[in-house]
């Protein structure tokens, strides 16, 4: 069971595929590579407004597509929403939770700078009872800059997701050591594909997956995948100590 949690395979409704044929070949490209459970994540954002509706049509007519073609991949609901789209948390029941089973939302920072108000909104979701993910970090100019700050998200409550591009270095070598020294301080939670192509951008979970048992461990690769199958059960996964990038020292 390999569950990717991130991904925008449905058509024609965000940047993802923009007919159900380049959706049927994302498709078979996750299930050539091994993905068993894909939890779909459309753009909720100023450009692409999916709603909750929106979303459940889009995943029965792939389902039915899917069915159709005799591929047996199983698609989730779920939705990418931007932090600012996020900060009305008195709306969050119009929100689409990964699997759609109302535990863990999915939380994309803008790349260009760290919103002042990220730490309160992570507060006020986490008092709401959600469990925030932050994809790609390694797309943050503050966070790449200060990978200190990676770590007090965690502290207060965050769960990272890094992209699997990231990981085997397709998107450079900075994101990959980036991503790196983000894993061996126990900051990742998650690897997931961001799959938007069956070529330009397809699923590279396993390749991520054998890089990460190859760089680091069995059980390192072990921890990511039962991650992923927490967030589509909706059960509460079991951090590993997050570590600080540099000691600081207490004033008087």
């Amino acid at each position: 069971m390999i569950v990717d949690i991130h991904n925008h395979i449905l058509p024609g409704i965000d940047d993802g595929p923009k007919s159900m044929e380049e959706a049927l070949l994302l498709v078979k490209n996750a299930e050539a590579n091994g993905v068993t459970h894909i939890i779909a994540t459309p753009h909720l954002n100023d450009k692409y407004y999916t709603n909750a509706l929106v979303i459940k049509e889009a995943v029965d007519e792939l389902r039915r597509a899917i069915s159709l073609n005799q591929l047996t991949i199983e698609v989730l609901l779920g939705q990418e929403i931007h932090f600012y789209n996020a900060m009305n948390v008195d709306k969050t029941n119009e929100f689409v939770t990964l699997g759609d089973n109302g535990n863990y939302l999915l939380l994309e920072l803008p790349n260009d700078h760290l919103p002042h108000y990220t730490f309160e909104l992570l507060f006020r979701l986490l008092q709401k009872g959600y469990l925030p993910i932050i994809p790609h970090p390694e797309r943050n100019v503050v966070l790449r800059k200060k990978k200190q700050k990676v770590y007090e998200l965690v502290e207060k409550g965050a769960l990272i997701q890094v992209t699997a591009s990231s990981v085997i270095g397709i998107d450079g070598y900075a994101a990959k050591r980036f991503t790196n020294d983000l894993i061996k301080h126990n900051l990742v939670h998650f690897i997931a594909s961001d799959a938007h192509h069956h070529e330009a951008y397809p699923f590279l979970l396993v390749q991520a997956y054998q890089e990460v048992r190859k760089k680091f461990s069995d059980r390192q690769l072990s921890y990511f995948m039962k991650n992923a199958k927490h967030v589509i059960n909706g059960t509460a996964l079991h951090a590993l100590p997050p570590i600080p990038f540099k000691k600081w020292k207490k004033s008087y």
